[in-house]
């Protein structure tokens, strides 16, 4: 199994802080920068970083559903970490500091990947599928940071 991973990052003109704050509340905020590829939302427990568990639906296609219940850490100032305790997927949010008044916030997905033919098509596609869910994210995030 080779490890497959999914990158995008955005320039914000938000600081850092509000950025991380807002990426961090999976009461209020989270639900409503998630695109539609995301279903079933519900926060389990805590609701603001650290601690908080989650579970959602994502659909990256017609027929590739992922059912995960997300952990959530926070190792380091700058970034939030969701790790889907159903699978070996792990979603890093980083956030910092861009100049005055804006932060680049980057996003990184990793998992490991089938073997043989369908893992060489899960790691030719799957990538620039969730790198387009999570340009849809980070778009919405910027209306909501901006406010």
């Amino acid at each position: 199994m080779a490890q497959v991973t999914a990158r995008a990052e955005r320039t914000i003109d938000a600081p850092a802080e509000r950025v991380r704050a807002a990426l961090a509340d999976y009461e209020t905020v989270r639900p409503s920068i998630l695109t539609e590829h995301y279903g079933d939302y519900r926060v389990e427990a805590g609701g603001t970083g650290a601690g908080s568990r989650v579970h959602w639906t994502l659909q990256a296609t017609k027929s590739r559903v992922r059912d995960q219940l997300v952990e959530v850490s926070v190792p380091a100032e700058d970034r939030i970490v969701e790790r889907d305790t159903n699978s070996s997927m792990v979603t890093t949010w980083t956030v910092t500091p861009a100049g005055a008044g804006r932060s680049v916030v980057s996003v990184e997905t990793t998992w490991n990947g089938a073997s043989g033919i369908g893992g060489f098509f899960e790691r030719t596609f799957a990538p620039k599928g969730l790198q387009r869910i999570h340009d849809g994210v980070l778009s919405n995030l910027v209306g909501v940071v901006r406010s």
